[in-house]
């Protein structure tokens, strides 16, 4: 379990870090230059990676679902709505609202069992965890507002 959390943590940084990085470039070049780089150099780290690690074995896909392969596709409206969701609210704001958009569709998605998961439970506490999260957001960006304006 701890591994688990040190990881999810490191994956937190590197999802923050990544999409600085991409807002940066998108800065110097439009939208979909900006998802075709970003994609593309993972596709060429991750084909590096997997060759060195798992060989020829990489290629092999068993009992391969034909709508997993639907998952790339997300990724370019990830690349491309996080790149315009931060040009449009900066990293901070926006990465807590996407944050709390997968909290809230990885809650639905768990306590409906779609997509293959396992049915959990929705309870009360999971509710006002989300809403606890969103109140969050909510002082974050009205606090701020209010500490710029009175700033200026």
């Amino acid at each position: 379990m701890v591994l688990g959390m040190v990881l999810a943590l490191l994956a937190g940084g590197f999802i923050s870090l990544q999409n600085i990085f991409n807002s940066k470039v998108n800065e110097r070049v439009g939208s979909w230059a900006t998802t075709t780089f970003v994609l593309g150099m993972g596709f060429l780290a991750s084909m590096t990676m997997g060759l060195f690690f798992e060989g020829k074995s990489l290629f092999i896909l068993p009992h391969m679902q034909p709508w997993f392969w639907f998952s790339g596709l997300i990724g370019v409206g990830v690349v491309t709505c996080m790149v315009q969701a931060i040009r449009r609210l900066g990293p901070t704001f926006a990465i807590s609202i996407v944050l709390t958009s997968q909290l809230g569709f990885a809650l639905l998605w768990d306590s409906l069992g779609w997509l293959g998961l396992n049915k959990v439970p929705f309870t009360f506490h999971q509710f006002v965890g989300v809403l606890v999260i969103v109140g969050g957001i909510l002082v974050f960006k009205l606090g701020g507002a209010r500490e710029t304006q009175r700033m200026a």
